[in-house]
């Protein structure tokens, strides 16, 4: 080797010196200093060239090549830091490890030339450290970089053997799991998924032979359901009929029910007595609308009077199937517009035959039906006794101002006991007679209007 110039240790001094304050400094000090500068570059240059073994002539992208090689192994491996200065005994290790090695590869060629750059940064500073770097990002931006990746390059040795397991590591097989968590899907994705699969499967199945095909189109038909018996023809006939008639007698019921809120209760009377089965199918019709209820009114009826002397006489206007007089022990006299039971009086309810005040309690209940709901009322002042008692249930959606319909029942001689508003279907009311009408019968009473009962068809 040679001997080290003086200027090799005080390069560190040279470098450090850039925290310094600046100075002042005259021309012919610059001048002198640029010289030195100068000389210590041809002295680099002198001795990089004596170091270096002689090479082919290299392609004019091959320095490019080298340096992407050196920032790729930078990245890969840790930094060393190398000093302007080795000792003897560290070569020795260097020439061991090299005859152990073989011939002198182009990997320990570029190893020399990255670390006498390194040296060469060291003894110039900052400044040339900062300048290597910028060409780097530049030759790394420029898309017309003629340098070629380093997979493209042949490589003999453990280098190859490393890029080859590299590449291998970073490509995913299909047969290992990702390691990223799966996405979680919808429903409706899932089973897109599974249908896209079936199709997959389907696609890429082998051609059944014409023996198997047999034996699966004879198990289809076996999997197909028997043809209908005469039986099962006959008891759909029967079930449509059925049905048929069901709706023949909803559409009926919905045209009497029209008929008998429409029109005065002579009317409605003259109507069942022309057609008698017209009023049965009413009255079914109508149980069929009540039992859906939570509560039926009649039972509810039924309950209070379970609660007062036995001995009273009742008088059921609108009884219907006579469920009131089956459920109390009190005498009862049943008024309708046709008879379903043997103790109904068939009559208008506007004239029923009892003498003047000669029952105790008055029941409507849901039969204020008609125009002539004041007629209704008179009558049942008229037979009931002093101080008798009038109840009345009638579905909540006929009322639009139920103040107005208590104010009118209290001008035809009655004044309300109670209430009961709380019921989702219907209204009760319970009156007491408190004497004649206190107007005559041309008066007009807006509150006794109440809307119809209709039912929607469905």
């Amino acid at each position: 080797m040679f001997e080290e110039p003086e200027w090799a240790e005080e390069a560190p001094v040279v470098a450090d010196l850039g925290s310094v304050a600046l100075r002042p400094r005259t021309t012919a000090d610059s001048q002198i200093k640029g010289s030195k500068r100068r000389q210590l570059l041809a002295t680099l240059r002198a001795l990089e060239a004596a170091s270096l073994p002689q090479q082919p002539p290299s392609l004019p992208g091959s320095d490019e090549e080298d340096e992407e090689e050196v920032v790729e192994r930078k990245k890969k491996r840790p930094k060393k830091v190398l000093f302007a200065s080795t000792s003897p005994e560290v070569e020795k290790k260097r020439k061991k490890k090299r005859q152990k090695q073989g011939p002198p590869s182009s990997d320990s060629k570029e190893e020399e030339v990255e670390r006498k750059k390194c040296h060469k940064g060291a003894l110039l500073g900052n400044d040339f450290a900062e300048e290597e770097k910028r060409k780097r990002k530049c030759q790394k931006q420029d898309p017309s970089n003629p340098a070629q990746p380093l997979d493209n390059v042949d490589q003999t040795g453990s280098k190859a053997w490393n890029s080859s397991a590299a590449n291998d590591f970073t490509k995913p097989s299909p047969e290992t799991p990702c390691s990223n968590p799966p996405h979680t899907l919808s429903r409706k994705q899932w089973r897109n998924r599974q249908k896209n699969k079936r199709r997959q499967k389907n696609k890429f199945r082998l051609p059944q032979p014409p023996e198997q095909a047999s034996v699966t189109a004879a198990a289809e038909e076996t999997e197909v359901p028997p043809a209908p018996s005469p039986d099962s023809h006959g008891a759909r006939a029967e079930a449509l009929r059925a049905r048929m008639a069901q709706r023949l007698d909803g559409a009926r019921f919905r045209y009497l029910n029209e008929q008998l809120y429409s029109g005065p209760s002579s009317a409605a009377q003259r109507l069942f007595q022309e057609d008698p089965e017209a009023f049965l199918l009413y009255h079914r019709g109508f149980q069929s609308q009540v039992k859906k209820w939570p509560l039926q009114p009649v039972d509810r009826i039924a309950r209070d009077l379970h609660r007062r002397p036995a001995s009273l006489v009742v008088a059921d206007f609108g009884c219907g199937d006579c469920r009131l007089a089956s459920s109390i022990r009190n005498p009862v006299h049943c008024f309708d517009l046709a008879s379903l039971d043997p103790r109904v009086t068939v009559c208008d309810m506007a004239q029923v035959p009892l003498e003047d005040e000669s029952v105790d309690v008055a029941v409507f209940c849901l039969s204020l039906m008609g125009t002539n709901i004041r007629d209704f009322l008179e009558e049942a002042n008229r037979v009931l006794k002093p101080g008798g008692l009038l109840k009345v249930a009638e579905v909540s959606s006929r009322f639009e101002d139920v103040r107005t319909f208590l104010g009118a029942v209290t001008k035809l001689g009655f004044k309300v006991i109670s209430k009961d508003l709380t019921n989702s279907h219907f209204f009760l009311f319970d009156f007491q007679k408190t004497g004649p009408p206190r107007v005559g019968p041309k008066a007009q009473l807006s509150g006794l209007k109440l809307q119809p009962c209709l039912y929607k068809h469905r």
